[in-house]
């Protein structure tokens, strides 16, 4: 058959999708067939074997399409199997939608018939109620008696009897609920007020373990088997759980704590160490008397020791918060708090006693006191001792400043120094306030010396302000004191107790450098008493000096006799001054009498007339160093602190028989005397009176030449505190009257 004739005998096949894999395909295998053929026809030879390929490729393709046949036919088959399933599962439907149809119809009608039968099972289910009833009826005319008995032995506190009857009475209730339902029958509505008795009666029973426990275990036994039996009980009833077990305990719990942290318990004002104090002993024994009596009373479970720990420590905590949320305590009260939370309630005789056992588990117990009650007890401790001591302070010095002005003089130590008890009192108190604090915490202990030092440094203030008036009082002449300088002295000796003693006030702890505030504010008291009495002695030698230099003091030592008798009058009571400050108050009054001499000198009062006042000048310097010299050994000054040398070094200023050679005198003097001026070196050449214009500017110049010297170690300044005269307006015209 050629390919026309077989394309009509091929069914047409309908169009379909167009598929690119399927053109590939047939383009590669037309490609194939191609290459193939060319290969095989490409050289003459193979032509003549063409019929031999044409019929291999007739076989070929009438095995495909044999093959191709089968498949269809196979395919077909199946296809007629399914369709005959088909039709046999869809008569099967048919049958069962039949036979569906026909149950509805039955179940239709017996529910027909059991609507007619609803009356019959009601008059069923009260037959059965009726024959319930009819069988419990003794029973249930017994259960008011029964309640009233029940509620006899609750009132006799025979509680396992009363809770055996109750049980029984609801177990009746029990059988009577399951026949008859949910039907509640009137007679057992008494049931739940009994429970509620019993309930109260064990709870109260557990209020009072630790009574019971000594005067009545076994009603305290009694209360506590009955909340365990309850805490098994079953039901079948609609009821919620009674939790007697957990009502005993929180009993057990709140019935400890009315005891001893009742409202009426806690203390007043003034109270807190008593109460303190009875809590000390009293915890420690209850402890005790839980671990002895009421512990066997108990199941194990119920741990009573832990219980008891736990319970008194939560509500002594409680209690100790109401406190500090109420009015604020006093000094002592928040001390002695303190003290007992940290140490004894933790100590040995409480809760870190050895007689507790591990039962007791006080391992995790939280802190009596949080961080923030004892910041805010050191708060009010420290706050309320601040007021306390700046009072007594003020108190010391208003009784020190009292004597000032009497008419007796200081009062003396067996040694013979002025004494008051003043600075042992200051120190004796800010002493005595830190060292009782370390029995409570560090941290207390620091806010209280720093608290110590604010108010001493403070106290200092005061008492140098208190000075400042009395010094100007006296001196204004409204409170003229009689003994004004030695009450000043006695001042003195008090800042020296003080100095010495401060370092009590510097424990081990304290960081160094703490007391350089309160260091300092001694320093400056001790500065301000020397100034007053130097004031004082400044006073009664300046109208002397106001006579130097002169003609009189040229010839005649009177004036600087009558200076050194006032100055030994007046230095006489620093034999009542203790070491060091009476060496400073020497060294002061001797530098101070220098000073007020070359103020003096610099005055410009005197101008020698010739070679032999300048001769008696230099020799009343050299006479003047040592009278002053000799006045000041006398008194317990050392010669090599003292300033007279510095006249030694004027005289020979002063001595020099040759002007000309001022300049290498005035060099001298600038290398002993750095701070000597051009204005000091005119004035003394004014005092010597023989030097001419060139050889002052010769003299002076020798100030500027070379660097400037250094002070000699140990020696203080002297010219630099020296006024001099300005020197005169320098003028070409001659002196006298514009006329």
């Amino acid at each position: 058959m050629d390919s026309a004739a077989k394309d009509k005998t091929q069914p047409a096949l309908p169009p379909g999708p167009e598929w690119p894999e399927q053109e590939r395909a047939e383009q590669l295998a037309r490609g194939a067939a191609l290459k193939w053929a060319s290969g095989i026809f490409y050289r003459p030879e193979q032509l003549a074997r063409l019929s031999q390929y044409r019929s291999r490729e007739v076989q070929r393709t009438c095995s495909l399409e044999a093959r191709i046949k089968s498949v269809v036919q196979s395919y077909l088959e199946g296809v007629k199997t399914g369709v005959w399933q088909l039709a046999w599962a869809l008569e099967a439907v048919q049958g069962a939608r039949e036979a569906l149809g026909q149950a509805h119809g039955l179940l239709r009608g017996m529910a027909e018939a059991a609507q007619t039968l609803e009356p019959l099972r009601e008059q069923v289910v009260q037959h059965k109620q009726l024959q319930a009833m009819s069988q419990l009826l003794p029973r249930l005319r017994a259960v008011p008696a029964a309640v009233a008995h029940t509620q006899t032995l609750i009132d006799a506190q025979r509680l396992l009897e009363a809770y055996v009857s109750l049980r029984e009475l609801e177990q009746l209730q029990e059988e009577t609920w399951a026949p008859l339902g949910v039907l509640e029958l009137p007679v057992f509505e008494g049931l739940g007020p009994l429970a509620e008795a019993l309930g109260q009666a064990v709870e109260a029973a557990a209020g009072a373990a630790g009574r019971l426990a000594r005067e009545d275990p076994a009603l305290l036994v009694a209360a506590v088997r009955v909340a365990e039996v309850d805490a098994g009980r079953l039901t079948s009833l609609e009821q919620a759980p009674r939790d007697w077990r957990q009502r005993c305990l929180r009993a057990l719990q709140e019935g400890l704590e009315r005891i001893y942290f009742g409202t009426p318990l806690q203390p007043g004002p003034g109270a807190l160490a008593e109460w303190l104090e009875a809590l000390r002993e009293a915890l420690p024994a209850e402890l005790a008397a839980a671990e002895a009596l009421v512990a066997p009373c108990c199941p194990p479970h119920y741990k009573v020791v832990r219980l008891w720990a736990h319970t008194l420590h939560s509500g002594l905590r409680r209690c100790l918060q109401q406190l500090l949320e109420g009015p604020e305590m006093e000094a002592a009260d928040a001390f002695t708090l303190l003290h007992w939370a940290l140490h004894v309630y933790l100590g040995p005789e409480m809760m870190g006693s050895l007689e507790l056992g591990p039962e007791a588990d006080v391992s995790d117990l939280e802190p009596l006191l949080t961080l923030e009650n004892i910041e805010q007890l050191e708060a009010i401790f420290v706050a309320k001792v601040q007021a306390s001591v700046a009072q007594w302070l003020q108190k010391a010095l208003d009784g020190e400043v009292a004597e000032w002005s009497r008419e007796q003089e200081p009062d003396t130590d067996p040694s013979g120094f002025y004494h008051s008890p003043m600075p042992a009192i200051v120190l004796q108190i800010l002493e005595e306030n830190i060292r009782v604090t370390r029995i409570v915490s560090e941290s207390l202990q620091r806010r209280v010396h720093g608290m110590a030092l604010s108010e001493l440094s403070a106290f200092l203030r005061s008492f140098s302000d208190a000075l400042i008036r009395f010094s100007r009082d006296h001196l204004r002449g409204e409170a003229a004191a009689p003994h004004y300088v030695p009450y000043l002295l006695a001042t003195l000796n008090h800042q020296s107790a003080l100095s010495s003693s401060v370092s009590v006030l510097q424990p081990g702890w304290v960081t160094p450098g703490a007391l350089a505030p309160v260091e300092a504010a001694l320093d400056e008291l001790q500065r301000r008493i020397c100034r007053l009495v130097l004031e004082a002695l400044l006073a009664k030698l300046q109208p002397l000096f106001a006579a130097m230099p002169s003609r009189r003091w040229l010839s005649s030592p009177e004036l600087l006799d009558d200076v050194c008798e006032r100055t030994e009058r007046f230095c006489r009571d620093f034999r009542h001054v203790r070491d060091p400050a009476v060496q400073l108050l020497l060294v002061e009054a001797e530098r101070t009498v220098v000073l007020q001499y070359l103020r003096a000198l610099m005055q410009g009062r005197l101008v020698c007339r010739g070679a032999d006042e300048r001769t008696q000048a230099a020799e009343r310097l050299r006479h003047d160093a040592a009278q002053l010299r000799e006045l000041f050994l006398g008194l317990g000054l050392e010669e090599s602190v003292q300033c007279a040398p510095v006249l030694l070094a004027l005289r020979e200023l002063l001595n020099l028989r040759d002007p000309t050679l001022l300049g290498l005198e005035v060099a001298g003097l600038r290398q002993q005397f750095p701070d000597v001026s051009e204005d000091h070196v005119s004035a003394l050449l004014d005092l010597r009176g023989d030097v001419s214009r060139e050889q002052r500017l010769a003299a002076l110049s020798s100030l500027q030449a070379g660097p400037q010297p250094s002070p000699p170690a140990g020696r203080r300044a002297l010219f630099s505190l020296v006024p001099a005269p300005a020197p005169p307006l320098s003028s070409c015209l001659p002196s006298g009257s514009c006329a």
